[in-house]
């Protein structure tokens, strides 16, 4: 064995040794078992926050809620209102209070979440959909901060705990890179140049470390599984009332804490999912633009033909559709039954494919169209392969390829995709003659963007235009810059494409929420 192998088994080898002392790791540092107390109604005499409760609950893998139940907590306190005007819990608004605006002495976690509040009820208040976020990186973010918050908390108070010792991960860590050292090493005197080595080298530590980062986390302590223990029980007190589950928002001024408490430990089911602090629905966004909040749906046409197109490119898809039903519609009529391919099978006899002729004139119209709207690619190529593979068409005399291969003129089916084809074609080339109008000027507010699959594709911009609680999103070009969700903006607009020509600033995007309100508008 040269010295080269031999460096390689030794990697090889490392790797291994890195794996096994890996999961003995694992194993060694588990969380202990959780045992629930008796069931209880009692909080205890230090009782931890509703989203400290959330992490113990969760079995410290996350604080699901943990934003929910500290609002709910903030509420029994005083310092933030939720109420329901009517029966309909999804249309409770939360307001902040005289005792909210100078709240001293809050967590971290719990100050976010009183800012978050704050920063949609300036004056008044807002409906609880409207706290969550409209952006999905902003909403990531913000959560990600609460967690940390929430987990430093918890340290400080002796319930968790790092899952590996600094000296343990460290070892992790830098003895994950060793392996490849010796594959660089190797690779280099093998006679490849340095970059291709370090490559080489750097692959198995890449994975490692990804390896070892999806395990890091935290652990329990003992003190943290006994008070997890302790607020098992409460949850199973609170079980037991069959009506907790679907308590709403408002019933915080009823049951006071315990709908916090309940929220945190996922009893509450119904609070938990109204009082989101994510993303929220992009389908259906709360908007104050126009002075009072509604709740604004949003439609997305990611089907509607010639969506964001220009002029140029809707005359190119307009050929392009228009081709393939000439195509089709000529190799309809001209196509004769004694096109029909003989292949000799056995010497026995024959056997007939008149599938591969309809294939060949069917799959060919398409490709052609395809063609002029330059959308070939290798995937194209390859399904147009497997489509006019031979042991696709059936053999035998009863086979509907016979049946249609022997068809006098179109069949039903070619004509249907004539008409389709060259109504598309006609309603494209009216789309591109409505590009050479004059565009439309609009002025509103930015919902949400959302990004579209392909490189280069237009973006889905919702804008509130204040005056109806239903809007289709418009296509804004990729290359567009300095327009972000919460801005005002004038817009110049292709109504037929739903295509945004050019986008002037009128008020940069500003904290959500930051815009003033009547007290009573927020509240209805």
């Amino acid at each position: 064995m040269t010295h080269i192998e031999q460096l390689y088994w030794g990697g090889a080898g490392l790797i291994v040794l890195w794996l096994v002392v890996f999961g003995l790791a694992l194993v060694a540092t588990r969380n202990g078992v959780v045992r629930p107390g008796p069931a209880t109604q009692e909080f205890g005499p230090d009782p931890e926050p509703p989203a400290v409760v959330s992490l113990l609950g969760n079995g410290w893998r996350g604080v699901e809620y943990a934003a929910a139940a500290t609002l709910l907590d903030l509420a029994a306190r005083g310092l933030v209102e939720v109420r329901q005007p009517g029966d309909d819990p999804v249309r409770s608004t939360v307001h902040l209070t005289a005792a909210g605006r100078a709240a001293p002495g809050l967590m971290p976690y719990e100050q976010r979440v009183l800012d978050r509040v704050t920063a949609r009820t300036v004056e008044g208040g807002a409906p609880i959909g409207a706290i969550a976020f409209r952006e999905e990186k902003r909403a990531a973010a913000w959560n990600a901060k609460l967690r940390q918050e929430i987990i430093a908390d918890a340290r400080v108070r002796g319930l968790s705990r790092y899952r590996f010792a600094p000296l343990l991960g460290s070892a992790l860590l830098i003895g994950a890179f060793v392996p490849g050292a010796l594959f660089t090493v190797a690779a280099v005197m093998g006679g490849h140049n340095l970059r291709a080595a370090l490559a080489v080298g750097a692959a198995p530590g890449v994975a490692l470390v990804f390896l070892l980062g999806k395990t890091l986390g935290e652990r329990a302590t003992p003190k943290g599984l006994e008070r997890a223990g302790h607020w098992a029980g409460l949850r199973n007190w609170l079980t037991a009332h069959e009506d907790f589950a679907q308590l709403p928002p408002a019933a915080v001024t009823v049951w006071d804490r315990y709908l916090a408490y309940g929220t945190a430990l996922g009893v509450t089911s119904l609070t938990g999912r109204l009082l989101g602090f994510d993303s929220g629905d992009r389908r259906r966004v709360w908007s104050s633009y126009g002075g009072t909040w509604r709740a604004v749906r949003i439609r997305y046409p990611r089907m509607r033909p010639g969506f964001g197109g220009s002029a140029g490119r809707l005359l190119q898809l307009a050929t392009a559709a228009g081709v393939v039903a000439a195509a089709l519609c000529a190799f309809a009529v001209l196509r004769q039954p004694d096109w029909s391919a003989t292949v000799e099978a056995h010497s026995d006899g024959s056997w007939r494919q008149p599938g591969l002729v309809l294939s060949a004139g069917w799959v060919g119209s398409l490709l052609l169209g395809l063609v002029v709207a330059g959308k070939i690619s290798r995937w194209t190529l390859l399904l147009v392969f497997l489509a006019m593979m031979p042991g696709n068409f059936a053999r035998s005399s009863d086979n509907w390829f016979t049946d249609a291969a022997a068809h006098e003129g179109p069949l039903s089916g070619e004509l249907a995709a004539v008409v389709i084809f060259g109504a598309l074609a006609t309603y494209l080339l009216v789309l591109a003659c409505l590009e050479r109008r004059e565009p439309d000027t609009i002025t509103g507010e930015v919902l949400r963007m959302e990004s579209r699959k392909g490189k280069g594709a237009a973006r889905f911009l919702a804008l509130d235009e204040g005056n109806t609680d239903l809007t289709t999103a418009w296509a804004l070009p990729a290359a567009s810059q300095g327009i972000a969700t919460g801005a005002q903006v004038r817009l110049r607009v292709s109504r037929g494409t739903r295509t945004i020509r050019s986008a002037e600033l009128v008020r940069a995007a500003m904290p959500e929420g930051d815009r003033p309100k009547a007290p009573e508008q927020a509240a209805s």
